[in-house]
Formats: structure tokens, C-alpha cells, sequence
């Protein structure tokens, strides 16, 4: 069996803020601790899944610069899917038809979540997203990507707030919870030898029942509305064809598929960030 692994970082085990994991600069200084936890919970991952019968597992590096896992630490025989800057699936570049199952590690609740730790969708510019008027972070739109393609989304792991999201977004789904938030920037956490073991089983398992657990399919045609935190964040939005202006912090689109939603939806994304620069 084939399985695809995207993994984020603000729900690895022992983190609770981004001067722990935000990127390798002086302003997060314990980087290399988080990225060490981070590989520390794909491996664990990626044991229960070949426990269960996996014959290939790809992993894609999903947060910040996507250059945070550590390729010699990770499970020998392990594919890598390091870097960004080309394809249009988002966290889930290099999935496709082939695989059988999919699993997200570290990820976390989506932008409001209470008590999600590092609560946000894509970017802190945005306050709240929704996806077919529905509420939607990153876990709705990494499923949707993996459900395009026919791969069921079969294991999470994250904070008691992000498993919570994932359990109401996918029936059946199983989930490890690694810490409990008690706020954006604080929470109880469990100790690297107890959620490794917990990830684990929660993806053998996860594997063994796959069965039982559909693809995630986002109805078409798709639309989403996008509330940025600022005014400067939207202005550049609608520059992009399909895009409308709601009000001073919202932009909206609707399009003919899910693929086509979801890469404009990230490509409004990256010129967010030139608004916020021209302020400068």
C-alpha cells in the first residue's frame, strides 16, 4: 500500500509558539528543537503505518519554507517532498490517484479555533475562512485536495482542539492528540515518549480500517470567502480574475471545480503579503 504523510509543525509534540518554529533566524530560537520534534512524530507515523501494511510512504514537508524535516532522521526508505515554490496543491503537492490513504501530521485548528494552539489557516493575515460557507482551515483543504483525487484522509495528529476539527470535518477519521492548548501560545503537553507511541497506533489503526473512512469531496461548483485581519491584506486579492471585494477585510470567489478554488484560494494568499509590504 501506498500512502501520502503531510506534516506541519504547530501541532508537533512539545511546541507552543513560533519563536520555537517559525523558520532558522535569530528570532526563533529553538528552531532546531522543533524540527527535531517534527521529525520525531513523522517517524512515529510512519512506523504504525508500515506496521499496518505500507509498502511506500511519500512525506511532504508542509510548513514555512517546507525545509524543516531532517531527511537523514526520518525512517529509512522514506520519500521526502522538500521545498515549495512550483505546483498548485498546496500541502499536498506530490499526491495523487495512486495512493491509497492519506495522514496529516502536526497540523493544527483553523484560524478561531478556542484553545487551538497556534490557531490559524495558511497565514495570520487571515481571520476567518470559509469554504462553501462553511468554516474551513487547513485540514478542510488538505482533505479536499486528497479527495479530489480519490484518497481517503485517515489519521490526524494535533492538539485536542485541531482533533476535534478533524473528527467533526471527517467521520471515522482517527486522531492522536500530543498536547492540550490552554491558549494560543500556552498548553499541557505530553512527553515525546508517550505521543510517539500514541501517533503510532493511531496511524496503524488508522491503516487497518482505512476501509471504513470516505474521501473527503468539497461540492462543485466551489466557492470561498476569505476575511483578512487588515484592509491592506484583501487590496491586492482582487487583482485576480474571479475575485470580488465583499467589504474592506473580505474577498469571495466562486469557481467551476475544487482544484480551481482551492489554487486561487492560495495564490490570493501570496499577494495578501505584498498588501501587507507596500504598507512599508
Amino acid at each position: 500500500m501506498k500512502v501520502y504523510i503531510s506534516a506541519d509543525i504547530e501541532g508537533i509534540t512539545g511546541l507552543v509558539s513560533w519563536s520555537q518554529c517559525g523558520r532558522p533566524d535569530g528570532k526563533h530560537f529553538d528552531f532546531d528543537f522543533a524540527r527535531r520534534m517534527m521529525t520525531h512524530d513523522v517517524n512515529a507515523a510512519i512506523r504504525g503505518l508500515r506496521a499496518a501494511g505500507a509498502t511506500e510512504v511519500v512525506v511532504k514537508d508542509s510548513h514555512g519554507n517546507s525545509k524543516n524535516l531532517l531527511i537523514d532522521e526520518l525512517e529509512p526508505g522514506t520519500q521526502l517532498i522538500s521545498g515549495h515554490g512550483s505546483r498548485t496543491d498546496g500541502m499536498m503537492n506530490g499526491i495523487d490517484e495512486t495512493f491509497d490513504a492519506a495522514v496529516l501530521v502536526g497540523y493544527h485548528g483553523m484560524a478561531g479555533t478556542l484553545h487551538g494552539i497556534m490557531e490559524h489557516t495558511i497565514t495570520g493575515g487571515v481571520h476567518r475562512l470559509k469554504f462553501n460557507d462553511l468554516p474551513c482551515g487547513e485540514m478542510g483543504l488538505s482533505a479536499g485536495v486528497a479527495g479530489r483525487y480519490g484518497v481517503p484522509l485517515i489519521m490526524v495528529s494535533s492538539d485536542i482542539a485541531g482533533c476535534e476539527e478533524a473528527k467533526a470535518l471527517i467521520p471515522g477519521i482517527h486522531t492522536a492528540a500530543v498536547k492540550e492548548g490552554y491558549g494560543r501560545y500556552m498548553g499541557r503537553l505530553l512527553h515525546p515518549s508517550e505521543t510517539g507511541p500514541m501517533i503510532e497506533k493511531a496511524a496503524k489503526d488508522a491503516l487497518e480500517n482505512k476501509a471504513s473512512i470516505k474521501p473527503h469531496v468539497w461540492a462543485e461548483p466551489s466557492s470561498f470567502t476569505i476575511e483578512f485581519n487588515r484592509s491592506e491584506e484583501a487590496d491586492m486579492c482582487v487583482r485576480h480574475l474571479g475575485v470580488s471585494r465583499v467589504d474592506a477585510f473580505t474577498v469571495a470567489g466562486q469557481y467551476g471545480t475544487y482544484q480551481e478554488a482551492h489554487q486561487v484560494l492560495w495564490a490570493l494568499m501570496s499577494l495578501s503579503f505584498e498588501g501587507i509590504g507596500s504598507q512599508h
